[in-house]
């Protein structure tokens, strides 16, 4: 294929608003509106892990004492971070993200890049997938994303800045440098407060200065980093995203639009779940020891029940009647609705590197799962996602069908 044929990229950039503190708004809806301050209290020492929108219009920023955060907003409400919330909070939206594409790099806990090129065929352009994606962490999770569209990485989180809170902006490569050249040059990757600075001392002072600089400026200014900051300053990056290789777990969940009661309905919409799990431990060559279940009620009470095999594994129906013990003999719901299921699968290991005995017989089954995943695999890659289903049996105990 020719360079004049190739698509260009869709790449989505997800950054949370306000991450921290807006979790805690969530978690507590009597703190809407009010300045908070998460990282530190009045009686303690510290540095500002996050601050609501109504505490930064004070001055209050991430990364400055606690002190002078009280001294700019003495009305603030100062909140002793909760990682492990926050970590629980940022694996839903990654569920959402990973709905859409196996290529998901996040780039800290609120934030992430998605390439989606290859998904548009069963999910629409780049800009209505991340449109979707915004609205789904608003309606399922119930934060606010700032959400950038663009073809490379630079421009797609350039585009996700440009309106916070609550912004959605899509760039694309034509119209790239003009919407560039009249942005500041802090703008750039890489150009902090001195080489900004040093930059402004040599009225370079826009993106458009740099594009316009000559090399031996630039090259005095940020040295070897010159033509890197001038292919930026044209709206040119080509780093691919790099999905997270050593993740602790694959996971898939479902918040339903509805409270599901019914057993047969959570049995069947488990299954999906459990087998898309499985698919993609598979497209990332991972096998996994341990099969969780996490149910949340109508209440928004949470339960996790986790189950560890004897061996690992990427097996759809191995995971799958995991999952369903798990659901139906140990969760101990006793008929109540849930609005939420997830599966994942951690204790994770690459797959050349766990060890099979092949002459085990008992593993006969496993085999002839593993024939039909491939099958199924190939199928889905070609037609897509739904394009067959595996038949089910009830009970946990069934095999492969």
């Amino acid at each position: 294929m020719s360079e004049a044929t190739v698509k260009p990229r869709a790449i989505i950039h997800v950054d949370m608003d306000a991450f921290y503190a807006s979790v805690e708004v969530m978690d507590n809806p009597a703190l809407a509106g009010k300045p908070v301050i998460v990282g530190g209290t009045r009686e303690s020492r510290g540095v500002v892990a996050a601050a609501s929108y109504e505490a930064r219009v004070f001055g209050v920023r991430s990364a400055m004492s606690t002190a002078r955060a009280e001294r700019l907003c003495p009305h603030g409400v100062h909140i002793a971070p909760r990682m492990e919330r926050y970590a629980e909070v940022s694996h839903d939206i990654r569920s959402i993200l990973d709905a859409y594409t196996p290529l998901v790099e996040p780039i800290s806990i609120d934030e992430a890049f998605l390439d989606v090129t290859a998904s548009q065929a069963l999910f629409g352009t780049g800009p209505e997938i991340g449109r979707v994606i915004k609205q789904r962490i608003r309606a399922e999770i119930g934060l606010i994303a700032s959400v950038g569209v663009a073809p490379n990485k630079y421009l797609a989180k350039l585009a996700s800045d440009l309106e916070k809170p609550d912004g959605f902006v899509v760039f694309t490569q034509d119209e790239a440098e003009a919407r560039l050249a009249l942005l500041p040059a802090s703008r750039l990757w890489g150009v902090g407060k001195k080489t900004e600075e040093a930059l402004a001392h040599a009225n370079v002072r826009t993106i458009a200065d740099v594009v316009r600089a000559p090399d031996a400026l630039l090259e005095r200014i940020v040295g070897s980093y010159a033509a890197r900051l001038r292919l930026l300053a044209r709206g040119i990056d080509d780093r691919p995203v790099v999905p997270d290789a050593d993740a602790k777990s694959i996971g898939a969940e479902n918040t339903f639009a509805r409270d599901i009661a019914d057993a047969d309905a959570l049995r069947a919409e488990l299954d999906v779940l459990a087998e898309r799990v499985a698919r993609r431990a598979r497209a990332d060559d991972v096998v996994g020891f341990t099969v969780n279940l996490k149910a949340r009620y109508a209440d928004f009470t949470t339960v996790t029940r986790a189950k560890t095999l004897p061996d690992a594994t990427s097996d759809s129906v191995v995971i799958r009647d995991a999952a369903r013990e798990l659901l139906e003999k140990r969760l101990g719901r006793e008929g109540r609705a849930l609005r939420l299921l997830g599966v994942s699968l951690s204790n994770l290991a690459h797959a050349e590197e766990v060890t099979r005995d092949l002459f085990d017989a008992a593993r006969t089954n496993t085999s002839r799962n593993r024939t039909l995943d491939a099958v199924m695999d190939a199928l889905r890659g070609r037609f897509g996602a739904n394009a067959v289903r595996r038949g089910t049996k009830r009970g946990v105990s069934g095999g492969s069908e």
